[in-house]
């Protein structure tokens, strides 16, 4: 529990960043080489990651058949855009014992990116 209240602290704080303009066909690219190997972006299409279909609003943790780690199963928060910013940030320091092994999107702009191109597929 105390995990899921610093991460959505961090996530409160960070949102902000995501107020620059995104541009859906970057994000597009970014997710296409960094995150497509990993996660499908069908309905209960699982990989090595969990299904990323409709994941802005979704529950963490809320992929049914996918085993998650312990960290993830205690986050308890939705993946909203400003904790998906704080998450995708360094998925392996914000959620300490998740098991992707992603070290982050540090450049904010592309972390705007990915999320808008996610949220231009929920619509």
């Amino acid at each position: 529990m105390r995990i899921a209240k610093l991460f959505l602290a961090a996530a409160v704080c960070c949102a902000p960043g995501l107020s620059r303009a995104a541009d859906i066909a970057a994000g597009q690219q970014i997710f296409d080489q960094t995150c497509h190997k990993c996660h499908s972006l069908d309905a209960g299409m699982n990989k090595v990651g969990p299904s990323l279909y409709h994941i802005v609003g979704r529950p963490s943790a809320s992929v049914e058949g996918f085993m998650y780690s312990d960290a993830m199963k205690s986050l308890h928060a939705d993946w909203t855009p400003a904790a998906l910013n704080v998450y995708l940030e360094n998925p392996r320091g914000n959620v300490h014992g998740v098991k992707m092994f992603f070290k982050g999107l540090p450049d904010p702009q592309d972390r705007a990116n990915v999320i808008a191109y996610l949220q231009s597929l929920q619509q």
